[in-house]
């Protein structure tokens, strides 16, 4: 069990956790889809510390030897999860660049020959 200066603490600390979250959303820093990520760890942050037979569950379940062990399992399993969405999203990102820089490559091909064109007949 959770002692209760603790778990009052931890909500105080995950309330500025989504206080935070919100400012980056606001400043547009963050994109809602990314937030979205950030958002769900904190409702899953909330979630163990409301209800930390969650957690024991999860520990029997998997019979795994203590809560912290599991608690490390799980927090290593959003880390891991978390970087394969951003990475993801980063590769993503790097072909639409790529794509954006050959068709603007095209353009300016093009521009110039249009304009070399034009100077032709003068």
């Amino acid at each position: 069990m959770i002692p209760v200066t603790l778990r009052v603490t931890l909500i105080i600390a995950v309330c500025f956790y989504f206080i935070f979250i919100l400012h980056y959303l606001k400043n547009k820093m963050l994109e809602l889809k990314y937030t979205l990520i950030w958002l769900a760890a904190g409702f899953v942050m909330i979630l163990l510390i409301a209800f930390p037979e969650l957690l024991m569950t999860f520990v029997a379940v998997f019979g795994i030897e203590s809560n912290m062990n599991g608690l490390y399992i799980l927090v290593f399993a959003f880390v891991i999860t978390t970087l394969m969405t951003l990475t993801s999203i980063v590769s993503r990102q790097n072909l639409k660049i790529r794509i954006l820089i050959q068709e603007l490559s095209i353009m300016e091909k093009r521009i110039r020959e249009l304009e070399s064109m034009e100077q032709g007949k003068n």
